[in-house]
């Protein structure tokens, strides 16, 4: 199946190195819970190598998608492991606000936050990138526009599950961030040495649906994973020079603070890495949140072995009558 990708470029495109970025645009942080990770994540190894900032125009999936790729269920957060080989490139998503990395200073620990303390150059990248006037944004007017990032050193590891035995039973993701004290941050803190290198692909999580999903949410929603997806796998190639193995790294996306529905991400996630060619490994959190991926994925296997035209596989989605949740204020 030709789904385009090897025509696919970036309207926007830079390299970096590391320890100039840094030292040119420290990241600003306006908390200082945040100037302790940093504090953390600064000391010790240098900063190296070099950053490739690419931002990314959307991407029309192809009419019919193929057999379904691999999909794997794990049920913690992400890890940052190496590739498993040299013919494979590994992404982390980024659940990312339409202004790419804007509110990585501030005191709350989202995931978009939180990737960000871990991997402190991408601060400097938003930065970097504003005063150089590019329009650092993962979506604009016109729909989409996602941005990859290879090669940035993940310096720092935050656990921030509750763990009441290291004093920290509130735990640090979300609003619990703020609220904390330094030595509950610097105790769920752990510092990378030397640190790894991630590469990050940023997509605008949907928001503001309300009752059940529309067409217009299902298509949007799956336009926003299919142009990311392609953009990681054509950038992958770039990487390698060569044809690659591309593996993206996701979880609920835009199931937290936006609100949506995890079937349906879920569904539309896995349809959308079939179309692209790449395979995923979904992270589900806890045990309860890999079981609810594990079955919305049974679900879209069991529709993808009656259909495969993308349009009645999506109408179908909206027949069974999924719903927009609530945000969890985080």
């Amino acid at each position: 199946m030709d789904t385009g990708i090897t025509n696919l470029e970036p309207t926007q495109s830079a390299s970096f190195e590391a320890a100039e970025l840094i030292a040119r645009f420290p990241p600003r942080w306006r908390h200082a819970n945040k100037v302790a990770l940093w504090e953390i994540a600064r000391a010790g190894a240098p900063f190296e190598g070099t950053l490739r900032y690419a931002r990314w125009p959307a991407s029309d999936w192809p009419s019919e998608a193929p057999r379904p790729g691999a999909f794997e269920v794990r049920d913690g957060v992400f890890e940052y492991g190496p590739a498993p080989d040299g013919d494979t490139v590994v992404w982390h998503m980024n659940f990312a606000d339409p202004l790419l990395f804007g509110y990585y200073s501030g005191p709350l620990m989202a995931q978009d936050e939180l990737q960000v303390a871990e991997h402190p150059a991408l601060g400097s990248l938003r930065d970097a990138l504003a005063e150089a006037g590019q329009e650092a944004r993962t979506e604009d007017r016109h729909g989409p526009t996602p941005v990859t990032v290879t090669g940035v050193q993940r310096r720092v590891a935050l656990e921030t599950a509750p763990n009441a035995a290291a004093g920290r039973p509130r735990g640090l993701y979300g609003n619990a961030f703020a609220s904390a004290n330094l030595a509950q941050v610097r105790s769920g803190a752990v510092a990378l040495t030397p640190p790894t290198l991630s590469n990050i692909l940023a997509l605008a999580a949907p928001s503001g649906g309300y009752g059940p999903y529309t067409d217009q949410d299902l298509q949007g929603t799956l336009r926003t994973a299919y142009s990311g997806f392609a953009a990681a796998a054509r950038e992958g190639g770039r990487l390698l020079g060569r044809p690659v193995r591309t593996v993206i790294h996701t979880g609920f996306w835009g199931c937290g603070a936006f609100g949506g529905n995890r079937t349906v991400m879920t569904i539309l996630q896995a349809l959308a890495a079939d179309l692209a060619g790449v395979d995923l490994v979904f992270h589900g959190v806890d045990a309860k949140g890999a079981a609810t991926a594990a079955s919305a994925h049974a679900s879209y296997v069991n529709l993808r072995l009656r259909l495969n035209a993308v349009s009645r596989i999506l109408g179908r989605v909206r027949a069974q009558g999924h719903e927009w949740g609530e945000s969890d204020g985080n």
